[in-house]
């Protein structure tokens, strides 16, 4: 298994923490954040994502996000300065096909930002524990665009860090040849 050292260490140093400070992040910080969703890839460069973001600075908009997701994840999450909710177009703009990558191009865009946010001393951490329908509901989101995750940004606070046994599944396990199931590496 190859270092993690070898890696960028905004990659290696992504994680997902549950424990977040209320520390603001400037617009500045959140618009470089959001420009790495930009750049991000996506078929035919249709660029299907979308992000509904609220900041703790509109306390209004923050507690309505907050209150899409499940208890479990309100517990931790209020504390984060930014929450969202990511969505991806399921039609070509240019010709009105389907686009069946609109949601995988979506969270490509959100690893983008999760890698960033690494990269700036921030985190981001994503969820699929939200009430979708009421997402779509209450935040006007369009039939043409399935939603994707929720997720929480910002600082990290106290003592929450990495798990030092952090599991991940080996290249052997993810990455095959042509016969699935079979390594590649």
């Amino acid at each position: 298994m190859p270092a993690t050292s070898s890696l960028c260490p905004a990659i290696a140093n992504r994680w997902s923490p549950r424990a977040f400070s209320d520390r603001p992040v400037s617009n500045a910080d959140l618009r470089h954040l959001f420009e790495a969703a930009r750049l991000a890839a996506s078929c035919f460069n249709e660029q299907p994502w979308r992000f509904v973001i609220a900041t703790k600075e509109k306390a209004a908009d923050h507690d309505k996000l907050l209150g899409l997701l499940v208890p479990p994840n309100q517990q931790w999450a209020k504390q984060a300065w930014l929450l969202g909710v990511t969505a991806g177009k399921k039609t070509f703009t240019h010709n009105g096909a389907p686009d069946r990558f609109g949601l995988h191009d979506a969270g490509a865009a959100l690893a983008s930002v999760a890698i960033q946010a690494s990269y700036m001393g921030l985190q981001v951490h994503g969820m699929g524990g939200f009430d979708a329908a009421r997402a779509r509901t209450e935040l006007g989101i369009p039939e043409d665009f399935e939603i994707g995750a929720a997720f929480a940004l910002g600082y990290v606070e106290g003592p929450d860090e990495p798990p030092a046994d952090r599991k991940r599944k080996s290249l052997e396990e993810i990455v095959f040849g042509m016969e699935w199931g079979r390594p590649a590496l």
